[in-house]
């Protein structure tokens, strides 16, 4: 019954105040590059998915650099898109009207491209050549940005609580270590990553109190 009542309160607050035109944005980006890989091959297909621009070790070497900030907007099957993007609607929302839409975007890219590091130095130290792709290193991120805020104006109500944050995340994490063919460091690096640009955000300025 609670939890009923935590749901409807969250809807309620997005009508009240919609604004978040860039998790929205960045929501149709991913959805549009989905149907784009679909209708031109397979995301199943990982010589596909290479085309168009998901991670891999070999040819980030070569210098395709760019591949660890377009993988952040590739996945593979609807499944992987509709979980991430479930989650995107909500936690990005929040995300974006506590910070603003440049804080926002930069958090959300800073985030997974640091997770997207990451993932890439361990693949080089343990000479693996894994072809990886999905948002959920920068879904990390806001997790981890909205960890910081929540819990640094812990004062305020909101419906989003520095509990349920946590729990989330740590079930998050621990069904990724537990499944296989997730990229768990991508999300650690992710997690860490909006953290701390929460930090130098909180530092250098000023947040709205949150309602």
């Amino acid at each position: 019954m609670r939890e009923e009542r935590y749901n409807e309160d969250i809807i309620d607050e997005m009508r009240k105040n919609p604004a978040s035109i860039v998790n929205l944005i960045i929501i149709g980006v991913n959805i549009l590059m989905f149907i784009l890989v679909e209708v031109t091959g397979s995301s199943s297909d990982a010589e596909h998915m290479i085309e168009w621009g998901a991670a891999y070790t070999p040819l980030i070497k070569q210098g395709q650099y760019y591949r660890l900030l377009t993988c952040m907007f590739l996945h593979f099957g609807a499944e992987h898109l509709f979980n991430n993007m479930f989650l995107l609607f909500f936690m990005g929302y929040y995300l974006e009207q506590y910070v603003g839409k440049i804080w926002y975007l930069i958090i959300y890219l800073g985030g997974g491209l640091s997770g997207s590091i990451l993932s890439w130095i361990f693949e080089e130290i343990r000479r693996e050549n894994v072809i990886s792709a999905g948002a959920s290193g920068a879904i990390f991120s806001v997790l981890g940005a909205l960890v910081i805020i929540v819990w640094h104006y812990r004062g305020q109500k909101r419906n989003l609580s520095l509990r349920r944050l946590v729990a989330m995340i740590a079930l998050s994490v621990y069904v990724g270590f537990s499944s296989s063919g997730v990229d768990n460091l991508a999300h650690v690096g992710g997690l860490f990553g909006g953290a701390l640009l929460s930090v130098v955000l909180i530092h250098f300025k000023r947040l709205e109190k949150l309602k």
